[in-house]
This record gives structure tokens, sequence and C-alpha cells, in this order.
């Protein structure tokens, strides 16, 4: 889940005959209090009426398959030591795994397992690395909720095999659980891309409008090789058990939902089988269009889940909420968080 372009409107009663209206960037192209034309992020305009009550609708554009990279032959300087029921969870964005899969990695994490995240975009909505940051402490942060302790979280850069370089978070007390982040430019709700980015998203990547893409950190650009042989040596080197990631566009369920979630999921499905991951270890996660379904997450188990995303969005600018209640509030967000429906392989519905 991403911010590129939620909106709301708040409205200042004013004594004189007109009445000023500040607009507020929140989230998603959402509108709270009103109708809201806002623009997020290199100065693009983005033009969408929403329903008030409901959350964001992402634009389907086709996508061609993807090739599959070879099998990683070398030990990745990414090799984590596995450990008990080892997972992989792979997203769009930072702040999608506690969105749309928990409580079941919250579930796992205080189970002991070993939890290997990486995140493929920066989900910095043509904002800048300075954003994007925000949003990677505010999933370090979650993540310490979830697994009980606060402390240093270690920071290192690693150049793979693929010639990709990505970032790394190892909390120093707990090497159980890892997050790395790819920092690629978000595509926007629309699939359009931002302008402080170039226009350029997963989407114009794996339909050849776009040849690389140049990570926000300025790191070495991803051609569409790169970018799958990247996510093939990231499962090698943490050779997880099961792997959950975002529903790919091949499946029914992903119409609506935003154009990043459903290019990650199909990435990671092209590239799971070269390091043997087969069918049975795919757990795909509905993103927006969860809301469609019957509310499965409630009780206590819902007040654990809406904290965790409370403890993220602290440190997300344009999401944060104080309480419970005002992230319950949030259009969208708070049916999506009333819900967690992972599809296998045989459910996806593919096309």
């Amino acid at each position: 889940m991403q911010d590129d372009d939620l909106a709301g409107v708040e409205g200042e009663r004013e004594k004189s005959a007109r009445d000023a209206r500040r607009v507020r960037v929140t989230r998603r192209g959402l509108i709270i209090g009103g109708l809201a034309l806002a623009g997020l992020g290199g100065g693009a305009l983005l033009v969408r009426q929403l329903r008030r009550s409901g959350g964001p609708v992402g634009a389907w554009t086709p996508l061609q398959s993807i090739a599959p990279p070879a099998t990683p032959t070398e030990l990745s300087p990414a090799f984590e030591a596995p450990g008990i029921d080892t997972a992989m969870t792979i997203w769009a964005h930072a702040d999608d795994d506690i969105i749309f899969a928990n409580p079941g990695l919250a579930d796992s994490i205080a189970a002991g397992a070993t939890v290997r995240a990486v995140y493929v975009t920066a989900g910095d909505a043509g904002k800048g690395l300075e954003y994007a940051q925000e949003r990677e402490a505010g999933i370090r942060a979650a993540y310490d909720l979830m697994r009980g302790a606060t402390g240093e979280w270690d920071e290192r850069e690693l150049t793979l095999l693929s010639g990709a370089r990505v970032t790394r978070f190892v909390p120093a007390d707990e090497p159980r659980l890892s997050i790395t982040v790819l920092r690629l430019p978000d595509g926007g709700l629309d699939a359009k891309g931002f302008t402080a980015t170039g226009h350029a998203g997963l989407t114009q990547l794996i339909n050849g409008d776009a040849t690389e893409l140049v990570p926000i950190d300025g790191g070495p650009a991803y051609d569409l090789p790169r970018l799958t042989a990247t996510l093939a040596e990231l499962m090698a080197a943490a050779r997880p058990r099961r792997v959950s990631t975002n529903v790919p566009h091949e499946s029914a369920f992903a119409q609506g939902d935003h154009p990043d979630h459903s290019c990650v999921g199909s990435l990671v499905r092209a590239s799971a089988p070269a390091v043997g991951l087969e069918a049975e270890a795919m757990s795909y996660y509905l993103g927006y269009p969860s809301q469609d379904q019957p509310v499965n997450v409630a009780g206590d188990v819902l007040d654990a889940k809406v904290e965790v995303y409370r403890t993220y969005a602290a440190d997300d600018p344009v999401v944060r909420c104080q309480e419970a209640s005002a992230c319950l509030a949030q259009p969208g967000f708070g049916e999506w968080l009333r819900r967690t429906y992972p599809k296998s392989e045989a459910e996806l519905r593919l096309s």
C-alpha cells in the first residue's frame, strides 16, 4: 500500500462569507471531508474522483509476461542463515504486509519464525528519498512492536551477484528478522509514475516502455532481467520454506488493485521457480479488492493489527493517525485492516 495520491480536504468555518479551504495531502487519492484535487510529488496533478466512503481503485493496465530468471549458482552476499520456519515476504510497498498479511505475519514473528522481508519500491510517491526513509523507519518500528523489543537496527548496503545494490536492516539483537529494500520508484495509482522519477515504474519496465529503472537512492539501474535475477537471488539467499507476496496481475483478484502490487506479485511468481520454490510454498494476499470480501479480523486480533499499523503510521506523515479509531476511520484502510485474504496458486483464478 502506498501514498501515491491520497488527498483530503478539511473545511474551516470563517466568519466571512467565503470558506477557506486547506488541502491536506494524506494518502492514496482518498477523499476525506469533500472532493479533493491534489498533486503528490514532482508537481504532478492527479485528478481522481473516488468514493468518499471507499478505498482507491488502481488503474488496470495490460502487463506482458515475465521471463523467468536463470537459477542462481553462487552463494549471494545477501545470504542469511536459515532459522526456524523461515518465511520470506516480498511486497511492493513498506506497509503492504502489515495491512494485508496481518495477523499472519505477527503470529509468525511471535512464534519465533525467521522472517526475511523485502520491499521492491520505495513507496516514494515522487516525494524523494527522505520520505521513503520515513516509511522505512515506520516499518522497522512496526516490526519492533511485533517482536516485542526495541533496539538498534544495523544497516548496510549489499552489492548482489545480479549487480543490484540493496539496503538491509537487521535488529542488532535479533538476526532472525531482516528488512531489505530495493528503493525502485513507485509507479503511482494510475501506473504512470511521477514527474520526479521520469514517469517510470514497474509497469513500464515489464512492458518495455522503460528499459531500466534507477533506484531513488542512486544505486545501479535495473533492467527487467536484473530485477528478476535480484528477486531470485534474494529468495535463494534466504532459503525460505514459504513466501508471501501481493496477488499477481494474472489473477482476477488483481482487478482494481494498485498496479505496483500486481507487478510485484507477478515478478515474484515468475522468479520463484528458479530457486526451487513450488506453488505450494507461495501465498498471495489480496490488496485493495480485499475490501469487497467479508470481514474476518475482529476483536482483540483487530486491536493488535491496528496497533501495529498505527505504530508504522507514526513515521509516515501522510497517513499518521493518533488513535486506533482514527486509523480505522481512514477510507479504504479501515476496511483493509478488518480483512486478510491469502490465496494459493490454485485459488488465484488465473486468466
